[in-house]
């Protein structure tokens, strides 16, 4: 990775909703959640929403080149309530993947450790001795001749998750440029969306599910 250079995509602000203490935006593919290393690393999507929101604070985050729905909040006691959901797992995140290969079966649960592969950062890797307990629930929504479009729950909320254990599967996401190779690699971006995430909100306690439209 010495050699990436970051280009953040020149694309419009997607606010998908807005009160007195969230925000909820569409973070696109290619753009840092959060500000990097370096001046050519400061465009990400808090600091443009900063610039719209200024009291906003990081909840949580997506990957780089993962697309879909982030919140955020407004004021410190919604940021403790909504990073509490994500700790105690209260919080329902649905991802949209397209994945290498026909998976062959409708649905199932991949339940494999995962830990940072330091040699490799920011590589992750399954380690049945010091991993973490990692669990995603999966289904199949559609099959093509050569790709898979499934639906993904991640249970817990460990990093590159979701791809790792897609990988493990045997079915590697498309356009994965730390984790997939020769064909699968071949794609534009990583074909993995955070399509849906339910939360209470942090002042009514109503439940309320966002949702981005899928790009792929």
């Amino acid at each position: 990775m010495t050699d990436f250079i970051y280009t953040p995509p020149d694309v419009p602000l997607a606010v998908l909703f807005a009160d007195d203490h969230i925000v909820v935006a569409d973070k696109p593919s290619g753009l840092l959640s959060v500000p990097g290393r370096g001046d050519d690393r400061a465009d990400c999507l808090i600091n443009r929403l900063r610039d719209v929101y200024a009291d906003i604070l990081l909840v949580h985050r997506l990957d780089l080149d993962t697309s879909g729905v982030m919140i955020f909040a407004r004021t410190k006691p919604a940021q403790a309530f909504l990073g509490q959901q994500f700790e105690q797992r209260l919080t329902k995140k649905i991802y949209l993947a397209r994945v290498w290969g026909q998976v062959a079966a409708e649905a199932g649960r991949v339940d494999l450790p995962l830990i940072v592969d330091w040699p490799n950062r920011p590589r992750q890797h399954v380690d049945h001795a010091t991993g973490k307990p990692s669990q995603t629930d999966w289904r199949v929504l559609r099959r093509e001749v050569a790709e898979t479009r499934m639906r993904l729950t991640p249970l817990t909320g460990r990093s590159h998750q979701l791809r790792v254990h897609m990988q493990a599967l045997g079915h590697v996401i498309l356009g994965d440029p730390l984790y997939a190779q020769g064909p699968a690699a071949d794609f534009p971006r990583l074909m993995l969306h955070a399509d849906s995430l339910k939360i209470r909100h942090p002042d009514s306690g109503t439940a309320m599910t966002f949702a981005a439209v899928c790009p792929f």
